[in-house]
């Protein structure tokens, strides 16, 4: 079984709501074709003027994806706005290390290096809530406690 040690709850759970309130505000945009052809643009325009390249031109293939993905992460960021909880800070750490990991493989390939802003903040993001679930000596918590109860004592 693996044993983590849980974040202490206050300061973390500040950390996965600002790391949720973050998503909502990036990712909004990429909830509808409307909203995501304005984001496409203005995206683009931004690497066009700091001369780090456009987006692509815009399909209809690359907008749906653009608005699946924005609504997933728009429901998951809502999710942890209004009910934060320290598992969702892991596991939000570790889909912001994947989502990571495809923008630096994108970023190998050649896209528009505007795509550097949005990884620097994923990686950032990932090791503020990674980082915290290290394992230490005392108190741990293991997955398989039921969110919101209180951690057994050893006595129990």
């Amino acid at each position: 079984m693996i044993r983590l040690s849980a974040p202490a709850r206050p300061a973390y759970l500040r950390v996965v709501r600002a790391s949720a309130w973050y998503d909502l505000a990036i990712t909004a945009g990429f909830m509808t074709p409307w909203t995501y052809a304005l984001v496409h643009d203005a995206i683009s325009s931004a690497g066009d003027a700091l001369g780090w390249g456009v987006l692509p031109e815009l399909d209809p293939w690359q907008t749906l994806y653009a608005n699946l993905m924005g609504s997933v992460v728009v429901v998951w960021a809502t999710l942890r706005v209004v009910r934060p909880l320290p598992v969702h800070g892991l596991f939000d750490g570790i889909a912001r290390m994947l989502f990571s990991a495809w923008m630096a493989y994108a970023l190998t390939q050649g896209v528009s290096r505007i795509l550097w802003l949005f990884f620097t903040v994923e990686v950032a993001w990932g090791i503020a809530q990674l980082v915290p679930w290290r394992r230490n000596r005392h108190g741990y918590a293991t997955f398989e406690r039921k969110a919101g109860q209180p951690e057994r004592s050893a006595a129990n």
